[in-house]
């Protein structure tokens, strides 16, 4: 109980005052981080699953359950823009765990022109975050958890270099199958700006909730999100919401919902009615789980997004 109350002394008197109004840099860590999540809306932070990759909502999802695992994403966001990451987790001793991963977003590759409107060449747009993870179970429902993420873009011959930490809490009461989350993200600052100025990171404090229900397999999740963004004038902006079904402990059924998404890209007319849903699915065969989503994020075009996960020790000789 010590240690409870002290990791959340620590999460809830981060200071607010960091949510600076401004630009933001490295916003592609606010992407979801495999199949599951984009499916139920495109972020969590108390889903239980011996999923490794819910450790970029959440450090304190990841554990020693997922022992030796290796988990692989990618998504196709828009035309050319790609998204993915890696991530590997070992666990500490029975109550601990730590993990080593990465993520990206490829913008694609642009025309370099003249004031004279001349082509001189190419050059491409991208973010990079290389992430260290560690949690540790405070009892036995409750686990904390961190993360420390280094951070490269690049813009043609520009650069930036950015420095986060999240930090996080995990409860878990398996007799109920309800769990609870709240993760402090990005905490950090730019380092390096692509010129004189520097902006904000994403910055956010997250909450949110999910509940199996007694008799049914089904699951609610609630997440809600910039709670640090007091600007939106519709509440529920800050919500997201996702169901799972759960027929057996070998394939799942998820869909979403994310109110702010709907909001911002919809067409004048009433276009676009799609905006905001997201759908997907996932089965175990053999030795390796593999997901599958699709999410709508602009009014032209279907998302589809892919997850890998195995388990190195089940490869025996």
């Amino acid at each position: 109980m010590k240690n409870i109350c002290y990791v959340l002394f620590l999460l809830l008197a981060a200071p607010v005052a960091m949510a600076w109004n401004g630009e933001e840099v490295f916003t592609f860590l606010r992407y979801p981080s495999s199949a599951r999540v984009n499916a139920l809306g495109g972020n969590t932070v108390s889903l239980i699953e011996r999923d490794p990759s819910l450790a970029f909502h959440n450090p304190a999802l990841l554990g020693a359950e997922m022992d030796k695992m290796v988990n692989l994403n990618y998504m196709n966001f828009i035309s050319d823009i790609n998204v993915g990451n890696a991530l590997f987790a070992k666990a500490i001793g029975e109550n601990g765990a730590w993990g080593a991963g990465a993520n990206f977003i490829s913008y694609g590759n642009f025309k370099q022109t003249t004031e004279e409107n001349i082509t001189t060449g190419d050059f491409s747009v991208k973010d990079i975050g290389v992430h260290a993870f560690y949690s540790r179970n405070l009892s036995e429902r409750w686990r904390g958890g961190l993360s420390l993420k280094f951070l490269y873009a690049s813009l043609e011959s520009y650069t930036s270099l950015g420095l986060a930490v999240d930090a996080g809490l995990s409860y878990y009461n398996s007799e109920r199958e309800f769990s609870f989350g709240i993760a402090l993200k990005n905490i950090g600052a730019q380092l390096k700006a692509y010129d004189e100025k520097r902006y904000k990171m994403p910055w956010d404090i997250q909450l949110g909730m999910s509940k199996k229900m007694a008799h049914a397999p089904f699951r609610f999740s609630l997440t809600g999100m910039y709670l640090t963004d007091f600007s939106f004038k519709t509440f529920t902006k800050h919500l997201i919401l996702g169901l799972d079904y759960l027929p057996s402990d070998n394939f799942w059924i998820g869909v979403g919902f994310n109110p702010k998404t709907t909001m911002d890209m919809k067409l004048q007319g009433g276009g676009n009615t799609l905006s905001g849903f997201s759908a997907g699915a996932g089965i175990s065969v053999k030795m390796f789980d593999v997901g599958v989503s699709v999410a709508k994020y602009h009014p032209s075009v279907l998302s589809l997004m892919v997850s890998v996960s195995t388990t190195l020790s089940d490869f025996k000789p």
